[in-house]
């Protein structure tokens, strides 16, 4: 299966270099180029990429908002690129529907399995980052009211409150003495009855429902 990838940025240059970068990829197709976003969005819709590389600050509409009305539209993934490691944005381009996100300055080893893991359907968060995006949680407060879970089971609870403290399924099932495939099956379950994407939103929904409070340091 080739992937297409869809490379969203303002800087020619950037997008030259991704470009080579992919192209040099037998499982991968570079489909097309987007110079902001609102071209994002309408190229994206236009040539149905897997994969949308999407530069977080663009003219005309920025990264967030056009993943946003990707995510909300379509079934294409969108891995979020950014200079700078969890900048203020990258929370909200999270937020907004982004599957995980990538350093510009990643190696290409990194790109090409990102964009695989991406394709796959899977969330590319590493259990140290999503406990980075928690710190970054904590430092917020919550926006209106809590938002309300879905009936889930005592343990599916007990699970999801595990996945937003950042812990990786192993971990998960060390902790509760069950299999990683079980774990497994239980974050598949979670994500159906939450109506999120991957454990990047079912973290946001964890906090936002008051579920897990974050842990202020200091």
């Amino acid at each position: 299966m080739t992937i297409r990838v869809l490379i969203a940025d303002d800087q020619e240059l950037v997008r030259a270099g991704f470009r080579k970068l992919l192209d040099a990829e037998d499982a991968i197709t570079v489909v097309g180029e987007a110079a902001d976003g609102a071209q994002a969005v309408a190229r994206a819709t236009e040539l149905a990429p897997d994969v949308v590389l999407m530069d977080i600050r663009m003219p005309r509409l920025d990264g967030i908002e056009a993943t946003r009305r990707l995510t909300r539209s379509t079934g294409i993934q969108v891995l979020v690129l950014t200079t700078y490691d969890l900048d203020e944005y990258v929370f909200e381009a999270l937020r907004a529907g982004a599957s995980g996100f990538l350093l510009k300055d990643s190696p290409p080893d990194t790109l090409i399995s990102g964009i695989a893991t991406v394709a796959r359907g899977d969330a590319l968060l590493a259990p140290s980052v999503t406990r980075r995006l928690i710190t970054e949680f904590a430092r917020r407060p919550p926006e209106g009211v809590p938002r309300a879970l879905p009936d889930l089971t005592p343990r599916e609870r007990e699970v999801l409150i595990q996945v937003a403290r950042g812990l990786s399924n192993r971990e998960i099932a060390s902790q509760l003495f069950l299999g990683e495939a079980t774990i497994k099956t239980y974050v598949g379950n979670i994500l159906m009855k939450l109506g999120c994407r991957d454990r990047v939103q079912a973290v946001v929904a964890a906090y936002e429902a008051g579920l897990v409070q974050p842990r202020h340091h200091g």
